[in-house]
C-alpha cells in the first residue's frame, strides 16, 4: 500500500513537472520585469527587446452585423519597480482624429485602450486611452451591475501621471493625415492606480485586464485581445495577466 502510494506521489509529480512546461493559454499573458527607461513614441528603447509582441484582433463592437476591417495591431508590455510599459503598434491608413484635448471622448475617434484590473474582489478598474496625436484619457471606472462611471484622478501630478507619447509612420502626425501607421508608447505608474494598487507586483502576481484598438477608417473597427460582446467594459472577460 504505501509503495503505491509512493508511486501516486511520483506520478503526481511528473505530472505537475509536464504542466509547468505547458505553454500559457491564450487567455493569460506572462510579463517581462524591466529597469525603467524613458518613451519617445517610436518604441525603439532596448528594453522593448526582452518583450514578447502579441497581435489584439478584430471583433464585433456595438450593434455590429460583422467586424469592420483588420489592420495588423501589435502589442508589447513590460512591468518595473515603478509602473507598467505599454507599445502600440498600428498598421493604418488615416489617422482619423480631430479632438486637441486630453479627456476628450477619445473612443469616438481612432484610438488604443488599456483596462487594469488588480484588484478581483472589487468591481474597480483604470482605463486608459491614448489618441495618434497624443492626447490621453485616464479615468478609474466603477462597475456596477453593468452601470459604469469613470472619475479622474484628483490630484494628477508628476507622482502619478502617466508618460505618453505618439508617432505616426508614412505620414504625418496631424489630424486626418494620409499614413501606414501610428505607434503609441506609455508608462502608467502603480500610484495612478493607488489604492487598488499599493506596491509593485511580486513574481507571480496576478491581474486582470484587457487592450483595446478603435480604428474609424471606412467601417469601424473594435480590436480587442479578450473577445467581449460589444462593450469594452465586460469585465469578467479579461484576460489575466501573469508578472514574471
Amino acid at each position: 500500500m504505501f509503495k503505491r502510494y509512493v508511486l501516486l506521489l511520483l506520478w503526481a509529480g511528473i505530472l505537475a513537472g509536464t504542466n509547468a512546461q505547458a505553454e500559457i493559454p491564450d487567455s493569460s499573458l506572462v510579463i517581462k520585469k524591466t529597469t525603467d527607461f524613458k518613451i519617445n513614441g517610436e518604441g525603439n528603447a532596448a528594453n522593448w527587446s526582452t518583450a514578447k509582441a502579441f497581435e489584439i484582433t478584430v471583433q464585433k463592437g456595438p450593434n455590429q452585423a460583422a467586424p469592420g476591417k483588420q489592420f495588423t495591431t501589435k502589442v508589447k508590455i513590460l512591468y518595473s519597480e515603478k509602473g507598467l510599459y505599454f507599445l502600440f503598434d498600428c498598421t493604418d491608413k488615416k489617422l482619423t482624429t480631430t479632438i486637441m484635448e486630453d479627456y476628450g471622448l477619445l473612443f469616438k475617434e481612432d484610438v488604443v485602450e488599456v483596462f487594469l484590473w488588480p484588484d478581483t474582489t472589487v468591481p474597480i478598474y483604470l482605463e486608459y486611452e491614448l489618441s495618434p496625436l497624443d492626447y490621453e484619457l485616464p479615468i478609474i471606472i466603477a462597475n456596477i451591475k453593468g452601470k459604469t462611471e469613470g472619475w479622474k484622478a484628483w490630484h494628477y501630478t508628476d507622482r502619478n501621471r502617466v508618460q505618453h507619447a505618439t508617432s505616426a509612420q508614412g505620414g504625418q502626425k496631424k489630424s486626418m493625415a494620409s499614413v501606414e501607421g501610428w505607434k503609441a508608447e506609455f508608462f502608467i505608474p502603480y500610484a495612478l492606480m493607488s489604492p487598488m494598487v499599493t506596491s509593485a507586483p511580486k513574481s507571480g502576481t496576478k491581474w486582470r485586464g484587457n487592450f483595446y484598438r478603435i480604428d474609424y477608417d471606412a467601417k469601424t473597427a473594435y480590436y480587442s485581445w479578450q473577445k467581449t460582446g460589444g462593450s469594452f467594459h465586460e469585465f469578467s472577460k479579461f484576460g489575466t495577466l501573469i508578472f514574471e
